[in-house]
C-alpha cells in the first residue's frame, strides 16, 4: 500500500510539472533592453551635439558667407572634423553597448553560472530563465555589430562581454547563431550562414540541449555548415560546404569532412566533389615548380 501510494504522488507530481508553462519574463526583458539602448546612445548622444550646437551650427550653418567655409581656419576646421566626430560617436555607441552589456552578463552569471546540461522547459528553474535572458540580451549587441560599419569588432564584443571565446586571426562571417557558450581557437575562419549552435530547442521532448562548443586552432567552416552543441572540432579540420555536425560529434582533425553528418573525405573523394583529374594536379605541380624557379631566380638576381 506504501508503494501504490508514492508511485500515485510520482504520477500526480509528474502531470503537474507537465502542466507548467514557460516563465516568459517580458518585463526583464524590456529592462535590459532600455537600459542598453538607452545608456549606449547617451553619452555618444551628448557628444554629438555639444559638438553640433557650439562648433558646428554656429561655425558652418549660420555662417552668412559660403567662401568664408573654406577661407577662415576655425569654419574650416569644423567642417572637417564633423565627420570624424560622427564616427567617433558611433564608436562610443559601441563600446558603450560592450560596457553595458557585460555589465548585465556579469550578473546572471553570479546568480547563475552558465554550464552544460538539458534544460526540461516544462520544469521552471532559475537555469532556464537566465538561460532565455542571456539568450535575448546578447542579441542587440550582436547585430549592432555585425550589421554595423566595422563588424570586424563582433569578435571583441563576444571576449569582453564573456559570452564566447574568440582566439587572435579568426574570423566569424555574418551567421544565424555563434553568440554565446562557444570557444574558438586562433587562425579559424567561420564561414557565410553557417550556424554554429550551443543550443538546440527539442520542441518535441520539451528540453533544450545546452553544450559548449570548442573549435581549435586552424579550423575551416567553409559556408552553410551546421555544428551542434556538444561538438569538438580538432585542429585543421576542414567542413566542406553544407557540412553538418550533430550533437557531441568530435573530429580527429587535419582532415576534410563532408556530408550529414560530416565524415571524413578521402582523395578521390575529393577530386570527385571538386571535378578535378589527376592531368589538372600534374599541371598544379608542374605551375608550382615553375614558379619557385622563378622566385628562385629573382632572389639570385
Amino acid at each position: 500500500m506504501v508503494i501504490d501510494t508514492e508511485e500515485t504522488t510520482l504520477s500526480d507530481t509528474s502531470k503537474e510539472i507537465e502542466g507548467q508553462e514557460v516563465n516568459l519574463q517580458y518585463h526583464l526583458y524590456v529592462f535590459f533592453f532600455a537600459v542598453i539602448y538607452f545608456v549606449s546612445f547617451l553619452i555618444p548622444g551628448i557628444v554629438y551635439m555639444l559638438y553640433f550646437l557650439l562648433i558646428f551650427q554656429p561655425l558652418v550653418l549660420e555662417n552668412p558667407n559660403f567662401l568664408s567655409l573654406f577661407t577662415k581656419l576655425n569654419s574650416l576646421l569644423a567642417l572637417i572634423l564633423f565627420p570624424f566626430v560622427m564616427i567617433l560617436s558611433y564608436i562610443l555607441h559601441l563600446v558603450f553597448i560592450g560596457i553595458v552589456t557585460r555589465l548585465f552578463w556579469r550578473f546572471t552569471e553570479r546568480m547563475c553560472p552558465t554550464k552544460d546540461g538539458i534544460l526540461l522547459r516544462s520544469v521552471p528553474s532559475d537555469t532556464l530563465n537566465y538561460y532565455h535572458v542571456r539568450s535575448f540580451m546578447i542579441k542587440y549587441g550582436k547585430y549592432a555589430f555585425t550589421k554595423g560599419l566595422f563588424p570586424w569588432l563582433a569578435n571583441w564584443f563576444y571576449n569582453f562581454v564573456g559570452s564566447n571565446k574568440i582566439g587572435k586571426g579568426s574570423t566569424i562571417e555574418e551567421e544565424i547563431v555563434a553568440d554565446k557558450y562557444i570557444d574558438v581557437g586562433d587562425n579559424c575562419y567561420i564561414g557565410v550562414n553557417s550556424a554554429i549552435c550551443s543550443h538546440v530547442v527539442e520542441g518535441i521532448f520539451g528540453r533544450i540541449p545546452y553544450f559548449e562548443i570548442k573549435i581549435r586552432d586552424n579550423v575551416t567552416c567553409a559556408a552553410f555548415n551546421i555544428v551542434g552543441p556538444g561538438c569538438e572540432l580538432n585542429d585543421n579540420s576542414y567542413l566542406l560546404p553544407l557540412a553538418s555536425a550533430n550533437k557531441y560529434n568530435t573530429t580527429k582533425g587535419s582532415n576534410y569532412y563532408f556530408g550529414l553528418p560530416c565524415r571524413k573525405i578521402f582523395t578521390k573523394k575529393i577530386m570527385n566533389y571538386l571535378k578535378i583529374s589527376q592531368e589538372d594536379l600534374e599541371r598544379d605541380k608542374e605551375l608550382r615548380i615553375k614558379q619557385q624557379e622563378k622566385k628562385g631566380i629573382k632572389k639570385l638576381k
